[in-house]
């Protein structure tokens, strides 16, 4: 999958439409599978109409450049991971799939935003329906990419999804590059470059400190816990870790034939966690994100009750890292940023 290309802005006001409308600006500001998309050949998509004094920006997403209006009316926003940063500038929203979101998101608690459902059996029609100059999509429902297009021929539908995944050729470059680039590009959209350098600018720092802290010595232990069981998150392709060993240059306690990407780690026997003995053991919890897990078992009570881990040199160090709860179903660039800051330091001590 490409990688972005860092997006330029172009002015598209035209002079007659200035001497007509004056300096009238109607514009308002407003996985579980991380699977990366073929690319298909798509030519550059015009909105229809864009909004009387605003400009464009040309993005540059994984099919190619799309002509984006500034501060867009009617946005609709389907990748997770810029929930976080659209909500931190203010974005007003039209649409979103609540149930793939955190539970604290402004969006999952505002009636006015219509919930487009998860991305197993999304209703794409409420898209059509709130008729967005805007459509984000990426991560969960970057396969309905076409589908989308189909539906809104007169919005601009732009795909950030970024390949992470398994079959990934350095998810770790694709996971910086990836955060880094569609933080940029929102930043073009909605009038926030200021904004968005500084996130870029801190996430570099959060990763120059989390290999600061590394000694390049000490084995890593990566796991998804779901469901009260512990699965593994494997280097490069495990959920969420996988591509940190890359970026970090980590050193792996164990290497499994075979592993996967999967949501909830790959199937893996404690016992085999505790044989490796690791240093230190990063903690996915999964069901910490979902509010429908009711009765889940917190991650961190699955650590410390396993027995088979108790003699292991990172619990009997304390040296156990829990990734932010909300990760699983909210993994922007501030996410990351807080996680590796969380790394530096107890890296660090």
């Amino acid at each position: 999958m490409r990688k972005f290309i860092l997006p330029k802005l172009t002015v598209s006001i035209a002079v007659f439409a200035l001497l007509l409308t004056g300096c009238t600006n109607s514009a308002s500001k407003d996985e579980a599978g991380q699977q990366a998309v073929t690319p298909v050949a798509s030519e550059p998509t015009q909105p229809a109409s864009e909004p009387d004094g605003a400009g464009t920006v040309e993005v540059t997403d994984i099919y190619g450049t799309v002509i984006v209006p500034v501060n867009p009316q009617n946005v609709v926003a389907l990748d997770n991971r810029t929930f976080e940063t659209l909500s931190d500038w203010g974005i007003q929203l039209a649409a979103v799939p609540k149930g793939v979101m955190p539970a604290d998101s402004p969006y999952v608690n505002d009636a006015s935003v219509q919930d487009i459902g998860n991305h197993s059996e999304p209703n794409l029609e409420i898209i059509a329906a709130v008729n967005p100059e805007l459509v984000i999509v990426g991560q969960r429902f970057a396969s309905y990419y076409e589908d989308i297009k189909a539906l809104v021929p007169n919005a601009a539908v732009i795909n950030l999804n970024f390949d992470v995944s398994v079959e990934a050729d350095a998810p770790g470059d694709n996971l910086v590059n990836g955060l880094k680039d569609s933080t940029l590009a929102l930043g073009q959209i909605f009038d926030k470059n200021e904004e968005a350098a500084q996130l870029v600018a801190d996430f570099e720092k959060a990763i120059e400190d989390a290999k600061a802290a590394y000694n390049g010595t000490d084995t890593i232990m990566s796991v998804v816990v779901s469901g009260g069981d512990i699965g593994f998150s494997a280097p490069r392709s495990g959920r969420v870790w996988g591509p940190m060993y890359e970026i970090f240059g980590w050193v792996s306690a164990l290497e499994v034939d075979g592993a996967t990407s999967d949501h909830q780690g790959d199937d893996i026997s404690v016992e085999a966690i505790a044989q490796s003995n690791p240093d230190w053991i990063f903690v996915l919890d999964r069901d910490a994100a979902i509010s429908s897990m009711e009765d889940a078992v917190p991650a961190q009570d699955v650590i410390n009750n396993s027995p088979a881990l108790q003699n292991t040199a990172a619990v009997t160090k304390g040296q156990i890292v829990y990734a932010p709860n909300d990760t699983y179903t909210n993994e922007s660039i501030q996410t990351y940023l807080e996680l590796f800051e969380d790394l530096a330091s107890a890296l660090g001590k």
